[in-house]
């Protein structure tokens, strides 16, 4: 059963990241600063990835913290601003995590999932950060995919998997 249930997150982790990758791929480039609710279109993208990059450490002291975050600032997942958040840096971190959550959610047990989630201000299980953490991606890329619809760009439903033929 353990094995069943981590097949089902992972592949949810790479549907929804496949979604999101579908958003950063067909932003035109001119819209990738353009707001998108209270934030810039590129940064939405780059802020949904910070945290799936997060919970997706053991806990918060576990977290690494990636060449363009700034760790000088009281908001470490600001990027350094001699980063600008390209559509290729944010492109190359969807990789990134796509790449730990298959290697998170591969290390899962029973035990693992039912442990508590390692975040104070996230008092669930594992188990349940995962899924936690699939719904903030599909939060953001539903606000990354409406804007690009008003714009006359549709992106792809992905319902399993990674879908290579999306990006």
């Amino acid at each position: 059963m353990i094995e069943y249930l981590k097949k089902i997150i992972s592949d949810q982790f790479e549907a929804s990241l496949c979604m999101l990758g579908d958003c950063i791929h067909y932003c035109p480039q001119n819209h990738w600063h353009e707001k998108n609710v209270n934030m810039e279109f590129g940064y939405v993208a780059y802020h949904t990835l910070c945290f799936v990059d997060l919970y997706l450490s053991p806990d918060e002291a576990s977290f690494q913290l990636r060449d363009f975050h700034n760790e000088q600032d009281e908001d470490p997942f600001k990027p350094k601003l001699d980063y600008p958040l390209t559509q290729e840096i944010v492109s190359n971190y969807l990789k990134t995590c796509r790449k730990k959550a298959l290697d998170t959610v591969a290390e899962e047990t029973e035990i693992s999932l039912k442990k508590e989630s390692g975040f104070d201000w996230l008092p669930i299980t594992r188990g349940e950060l995962h899924i936690y953490n699939i719904r903030h991606i599909q939060h953001h890329t539903g606000q990354l995919s409406a804007y690009l619809r008003r714009i006359d760009i549709n992106t792809k439903w992905v319902s399993t998997g990674w879908n290579s033929s999306v990006i």
